[in-house]
């Protein structure tokens, strides 16, 4: 469990595919105790950062020494998607790797199109993780399976588990049509971790997974009611901050300039609603 201000990380899509030793000193400069990170770094933004896999045990070991060097550790496994016809027993390998890193938390959406299959493949996937002692998250995302906090919560209800709860992202909160007073109303347990960023009310270009993925706002900067917001989330939950600006990076901003003032603001955030 996290407390007070102790609960911020560094979401893997705000740096657009820096290598995790990096990300870990980098949310350590901030003074943030955690990270997300995905199996395979696949730059979304052309930065020059290589290509990595955390399956690839020489950078499992470095990373585990940067982790314990710095403080900090990996809160979230994120990049798993239920494919049409896919098979959730494909994902053990990957579930060994986070393992190994201690990783106590993944993180789903589904393309599959069709729902209730969606929902046996959470469960799944779910049960496969508890294997490992990893919970599994669901994250309601506009425009895929499971794109509301209604639809969110049926899988959870239909899963059945203790271990399988929601990833709430304030940006898919919003602009799917909820809010705080939806998040209030929902067993707190039912939540296991957020992602904090800022964005307007109505789109600001024609496609919404564009906006997502590489331009969102610094915390209090946007529309989005993240004082309710956060006031209505569990309180020992961790707060990763998804904060993507591609504008910024490609103009030559430092991972460190980007993000810092997206932690001051949800510092400030915090100890408003603390």
């Amino acid at each position: 469990m996290t407390t007070g201000m102790d609960r911020l990380g560094i979401g893997m899509l705000s740096v657009f595919g820096l290598p995790p030793v990096e990300l870990v000193n980098l949310a350590a400069d901030l003074g943030c105790r955690f990270v997300s990170a995905a199996l395979q770094g696949m730059p979304l933004v052309p930065l020059g950062y290589p290509r990595f896999s955390l399956a690839d045990a020489g950078l499992r070991h470095q990373v585990l020494a940067a982790m314990e060097d710095r403080g900090v550790t990996i809160s979230l496994g994120d990049g798993f998607v239920v494919l049409p016809e896919a098979d959730m027993s494909a994902f053990r390998a990957d579930l060994d790797v986070l393992a190994e890193l201690s990783v106590p938390r993944i993180n789903v959406v589904s393309l599959d199109p069709d729902l209730a299959r969606s929902f046996d493949q959470f469960a799944a996937l779910a049960e496969h993780a508890a294997d490992r002692g990893i919970q599994t998250l669901l994250e309601p995302v506009p425009g895929l399976t499971v794109g509301d906090l209604p639809t969110a919560l049926a899988a959870v209800e239909h899963v059945g588990r203790s271990d399988f709860r929601l990833l709430i992202d304030t940006m898919h909160l919003v602009r799917s049509g909820s809010g705080a007073a939806d998040l209030a109303a929902t067993d707190p347990a039912r939540i296991g971790y957020a992602q904090l960023n800022d964005t307007t009310l109505r789109p600001r270009g024609g496609n919404y997974m564009e906006e997502a993925m590489f331009e969102r706002m610094v915390p209090g900067e946007g529309e989005l009611p993240l004082r309710d917001i956060l006031s209505a989330l569990p309180s020992d939950i961790v707060i990763e901050l998804e904060v993507p600006r591609r504008s910024l990076a490609l103009g030559g901003v430092t991972p460190i300039d980007r993000l810092r003032p997206c932690v001051e603001a949800a510092r400030r955030l915090l100890a408003e609603t603390a």
